[in-house]
């Protein structure tokens, strides 16, 4: 079974999440804590990380951190596994969306709300194949 890490600080959210990948058949591991997301990054196999851009919860090192910098931290960071990034966002990046991209490190992103669960599955799957 693949392994999503969910980096998620809203509660309707992360139930949506552990619903829709269940029934798709991967194991959802939901972590909002920053330091602690990287102790599973280290230990666990993790097969893709879906991270919330608007993380009000979350902390690095005792610093308030956003989805953006966290996800360029987890990609540029020596000693852990670097899957796949997806960005979920209540933002329209369109305009800036190579920067938006580009900061972040990140692989791809989708946009909330998400309304078609059959396109959210898709860019999960290709992200894992890939």
């Amino acid at each position: 079974m693949k392994n999503i890490l969910i980096v998620e600080d809203d509660p309707f959210t992360i139930d949506f999440y552990n619903f829709i990948f269940k029934r798709a058949g991967y194991n959802p591991i939901v972590q909002e804590e920053g330091d602690k997301i990287f102790e599973i990054l280290a230990e666990d196999n993790i097969d893709l990380i879906i991270m919330d851009i608007n993380l009000k919860n979350t902390y690095l090192s005792g610093q308030k951190i956003d989805g953006i910098r966290l996800s360029g931290i987890i990609k540029q960071k020596d000693g852990i596994s670097h899957p796949p990034i997806l960005l979920v966002t209540a933002y329209s990046p369109n305009v800036k969306e190579g920067d938006f991209l580009k900061e972040s490190l990140a692989d791809d992103f989708i946009t909330k709300p998400i309304i078609d669960f059959n396109q959210l599955i898709k860019k999960v799957n290709g992200l894992i194949k890939n």
